[in-house]
């Protein structure tokens, strides 16, 4: 809950609190953990009681819909046949993914080749000696992170 506050932010709430509340804080800072406490025994009740109404142990994160069709109403031969179809399909469109992304590698990689040698094309001198004009190398960005 407080991942994001950092020590300023927390001691700027508790002096913006000290001066709402004054004298009360403690007597603020209990009722406000009675209240939480009440709310935990308000949803292990609950838990409880429907555990004892299904007839199995619920744990309040099997609430969740996905969790508790997957614990209670299938089998786990009902879910492998279930995902045995999805999984191929996976398979091959990340087959077929890797497959793309390995062309537009060797796509980028003759481009920075192709740019390279142009960068780097010789021009004569007065000596006719060959001479490399220097340009700033290409910047090369992570494919991946865009």
């Amino acid at each position: 809950m407080f991942e994001n506050l950092n020590w300023w932010e927390i001691g700027a709430l508790l002096m913006l609190a000290l001066l709402i509340f004054g004298e009360r804080l403690p007597k603020v800072i209990g009722d406000g953990l009675r209240m939480l406490r009440g709310l935990r025994a308000m949803a292990q009740n609950a838990t409880t009681d429907l555990s004892r109404e299904l007839g199995t142990d619920i744990q309040l994160q099997d609430l969740h819909p996905k969790a508790f069709i997957r614990k209670h109403l299938l089998s786990e031969d009902d879910e492998q046949a279930i995902r045995k179809p999805l999984q191929g399909l996976f398979d091959d469109v990340k087959n077929d993914l890797n497959g793309v992304k390995s062309d537009l590698d060797e796509v980028a990689s003759a481009a920075d080749l192709k740019a390279h040698r142009d960068d780097v094309s010789s021009t004569a001198n007065s000596n006719g000696a060959a001479v490399e004009k220097s340009t700033p190398a290409p910047r090369r960005f992570d494919l991946d992170a865009t």
